[in-house]
């Protein structure tokens, strides 16, 4: 069964998206602050975080930070009442994957939840399974463990690189704009800040390919966006 793991400290909220979750088929389990959601995330290794920002003990963004620096991979789903848009990048860039602005509807949070979700391989019973490894060049993606090797030697990609090359790989080939890749890795809804793009392909060549200035995989579409060639 899939387990979710609620970090929120409002004891209503917490108790209603636990109810929520659970009818869904999920199995939940609740921390009300940040170190307590910290332990219970290392331990329990849960397939998705449901995380508050304002916690008591520790933030939701050191929690984070945190989590991703002892090498938790699972996909971290931001609740926060902060409007502003800098808190919201702020959190994505530190490596959650995307988040829900408070007040939310419940259609939205579980559709959030499930497109977070289909990212990992599940078997009939709803479990985890081991996917096909993705192959290009002599580079292997494994994603059940998030683990890129090259050559057979790990490579360490940041989340939002690792998210980038996962975004490339998805369409087989076809070309992905800068737009596309902005709003489906980073979640910007306009067309700003291209160059954050550009400079994770830079640097996923860098670590990827054998000659970064001549790339034979992670090619350019002039004037367009990017696409992957195995």
């Amino acid at each position: 069964m899939t387990r979710i793991l609620v970090v929120e400290d409002n004891t209503d909220l917490a108790f209603g998206l636990q109810k929520t979750l659970e009818t869904e088929g999920y199995e939940v389990d609740i921390a009300y602050d940040g170190r307590t959601g910290l332990t219970q995330a290392q331990e329990s290794d849960p397939d998705l975080i449901l995380l508050d920002l304002m916690l008591p003990e520790l933030d939701g963004y050191a929690l984070l930070r945190e989590a991703r620096r002892t090498g938790l991979k699972m996909p971290v789903l931001i609740l926060t009442a902060r409007a502003e848009e800098a808190d919201k990048v702020l959190g994505l860039d530190w490596g959650a994957d995307d988040y829900v602005t408070k007040p939310f509807g419940t259609l939205e949070l579980l559709a959030r939840v499930r497109a977070l979700l289909r990212r990992l391989p599940v078997d009939e019973n709803g479990t985890t399974s081991m996917p096909t490894v993705e192959q290009f060049g002599d580079v292997e993606i494994h994603s059940a463990s998030h683990t890129v090797l090259r050559n057979g030697s790990a490579v360490s990609l940041t989340p939002k690189e690792y998210d980038l090359l996962l975004a490339l790989i998805e369409r087989r080939g076809a070309v992905a704009t800068r737009n596309e890749l902005l709003k489906e890795v980073w979640k910007y809804e306009a067309d700003v800040m291209t160059r954050t793009v550009d400079m994770h392909v830079a640097e996923l060549r860098r670590k990827l390919e054998r000659d970064p200035a001549r790339p034979k995989h992670i090619l350019t579409v002039r004037k367009v966006g990017y696409r992957l060639h195995a």
